[in-house]
């Protein structure tokens, strides 16, 4: 059976994450030029969740404590840019996610911190466990980020059906 090089999986690792941050922010902007729906701010979490899936192959098993570190390392830390570089606004009777400056800067910077910590996790564990452990810091920031946005557009929704009163 063909076997990668790590040399190689750490590329092909970097270079992945950064077509996925890249397509992430081309979807962030373009997703301001059109209203939003509570359907496309859940199905990313959604669709995310599936990636729980590889916790059913051994070599992907991590330790629960280290998992749930990256997980609420994830919530807490990462997800509070997010949170707040992220807005809705109503205009007329649509409600749009209202782009931020800031938001490409902090993704970027997200992405930074992520790749220099790659380096320090793979002395201590697999490749794959790597992938495990950043997969749960990154659901662990989608979920308040999500919720947040969520939250102000059922408090959007709500403004709007009082003022029709």
């Amino acid at each position: 059976m063909f076997q990668f090089s790590t040399e190689f999986m750490q590329i092909a690792a970097i270079i992945v994450s950064m077509l996925a941050g890249s397509f992430l922010i081309f979807m962030r902007i373009r997703a301001g030029k059109q209203p939003t729906s509570l359907r496309k701010i859940i199905i990313p979490p959604m669709g995310m969740a599936t990636g729980f899936m590889m916790f059913a192959f051994p070599f992907m098993h991590i330790p629960f404590l280290w998992g749930l570190s990256a997980f609420g390392t994830g919530m807490l830390i990462f997800a509070f840019p997010l949170i707040v570089t992220t807005r809705l606004e109503r205009i007329e009777s649509d409600i749009y996610v209202k782009r931020s400056k800031a938001f490409i800067f902090i993704m970027v910077t997200l992405f930074m911190i992520r790749l220099s910590l790659h380096s320090v996790v793979e002395q201590y564990m697999s490749i794959p466990q790597t992938g495990a452990i950043f997969y749960l810091l990154a659901f662990g920031m989608i979920i308040p980020w999500r919720l947040a946005m969520v939250s102000d557009y059922v408090r959007l929704s709500k403004a709007e059906t009082a003022n029709e009163l």
